[in-house]
């Protein structure tokens, strides 16, 4: 594909062009400086946990790297950057004191990235909660929305004199589903009961934690990040259709509905058929006004209905014929677009971020150390040239963040599964900038050249 694929003059003159990581992913580091456990050091050194027998001990050493990381983004032309800070970093028992050590690694990150000419985005839960406190019982219990707050607080107050951009939560999908239902994340529970109360305190905890950041911030600009899917019927009939309704309120409605004032959807509440942990005030809490909305997009959902499984009831199915990631993810760009006219029109979003696109390949390292991906490249430009069309269909998009910066950590997949713009060697440790990366600096450069 070539540059005049993608529609650049349908994107606003300060479209942000960024990156996205997370800090278990790729921080390492895990006990140094005061860092205690999270629940992802205590799965992946669970046996049979992670392909590979991998863990996010050392991942891309960015803790001691993070210098030559900001060098790399400046070379893409990068001038956003989405990150996490680790829980456990800052505070490690969860609640109680603070380690001053954890909050000084971010303190330097951010001075760095602002020197460069990079705008921080903050996410302050990317999946690693202190081990302390899910020993507590984790998230199925109201305390720990409550210590997320304070933990945003302290944060806020930190670094909210030079970070605007804030992201409460990344994906409460995958913790409460995939991390409390299915078991294929930390904690690795296979409970419905525990998993529908996660997913309500979860998304309380965004609630009070925009609400804390706000009071320690007031400028603060402030979202949540949902991972969302497209779903289609398998079939014509009747079950199918069900099933891609009950599909669309597990992976979609159940996140958006209570973050815009809806309230939790009543027809999922009936197919989990768990009460609640509601208390008066919650709902307002968890409609806290959103300054902006972010859309992480992977692959679109076929289903068909699954009585004897696991709510809700659905299972994805494969279609033969459909061209995939190295994940085994279908690949259709026109999903992107469809989910942001979705959040346009159907949820009122005033402003969307894409925070998270992007595909695993298995890359080969060339001659002279050169890792050429065109497969990434033209998933990349695909995917951008579906944003530009919704925004030129009148979507806010405000920015992009590829996934990822670099090849890290990939939760349960281990090391195996490379999503990066830049190659690492995990052995050296070297990073390579690939074809993808280079491909996105191009695009940010024709952009650029617009303004």
């Amino acid at each position: 594909m070539t540059d005049h694929a993608i529609d650049l003059a349908a994107l606003p003159r300060d479209f942000a062009w960024g990156t996205a990581t997370s800090a278990y992913q790729i921080e390492g580091a895990v006990e140094e400086d005061g860092r205690a456990p999270s629940i992802w050091d205590t799965f992946s050194r669970t046996p049979g946990t992670i392909d590979g027998g991998d863990t996010g001990d050392t991942a891309c050493d960015h803790y001691h790297r993070w210098r030559e990381d900001i060098a790399l983004m400046r070379g893409l032309g990068a001038d956003a950057y989405r990150f996490s800070v680790a829980w456990p970093r800052v505070v490690p028992g969860g609640d109680g004191p603070v380690n001053p050590k954890g909050l000084d690694f971010y303190d330097r990150l951010v001075d760095g990235l602002l020197a460069a000419g990079i705008t921080p985005c903050v996410t302050l839960y990317h999946w690693d909660l202190p081990q302390a406190l899910q020993d507590r019982g984790g998230w199925p219990e109201r305390a720990t929305a409550e210590h997320f707050a304070s933990y945003a607080g302290l944060v806020a107050e930190r670094l909210g004199d030079r970070v605007t951009r804030w992201t409460t939560l990344n994906e409460p999908l995958c913790s409460a589903w995939i991390g409390h239902l299915e078991g294929r994340m930390a904690p690795g529970l296979t409970d419905l009961t525990a998993a529908v109360r996660a997913s309500y305190h979860l998304l309380l905890g965004h609630g009070l934690a925009t609400r804390a950041i706000r009071a320690a911030a007031p400028g603060a600009e402030i979202g949540i990040v949902n991972n969302l899917s497209t779903i289609e019927p398998a079939g014509f009939g009747e079950a199918d259709r069900a099933a891609a309704v009950r599909m669309d309120g597990h992976v979609n409605r159940w996140w958006l509905d209570p973050v815009h004032g809806r309230g939790f959807p009543a027809d999922m509440r009936e197919v989990y058929g768990v009460d609640l942990p509601e208390r008066p005030g919650d709902c307002a809490a968890i409609a806290a006004p959103l300054d902006w909305t972010g859309l992480n997009y992977y692959f679109p959902q076929t289903v068909t209905a699954d009585p004897a499984g696991p709510a809700p009831y659905a299972r994805q199915i494969a279609r033969p014929g459909v061209p995939r990631t190295g994940m085994g993810w279908e690949i259709d760009a026109s999903g992107i677009e469809t989910l942001l006219m979705r959040l346009t029109e159907e949820y009122g979003a005033r402003r969307i971020l894409v925070t998270e696109n992007g595909s695993s390949y298995p890359d080969t390292v060339g001659p002279g150390g050169a890792v050429h991906d065109p497969a990434r490249a033209h998933y990349l430009t695909a995917h951008l040239a579906a944003c530009a069309r919704a925004a030129r269909r009148g979507a806010p998009l405000a920015g992009y963040y590829a996934w990822s910066l670099l090849d890290n950590f990939e939760w349960a997949y281990g090391y195996d599964k490379r999503f990066g713009l830049v190659h690492v060697d995990y052995a050296t440790q070297r990073r390579t900038v690939k074809t993808s990366g280079r491909r996105y600096a191009e695009v940010i450069a024709a952009h650029r050249a617009l303004r």
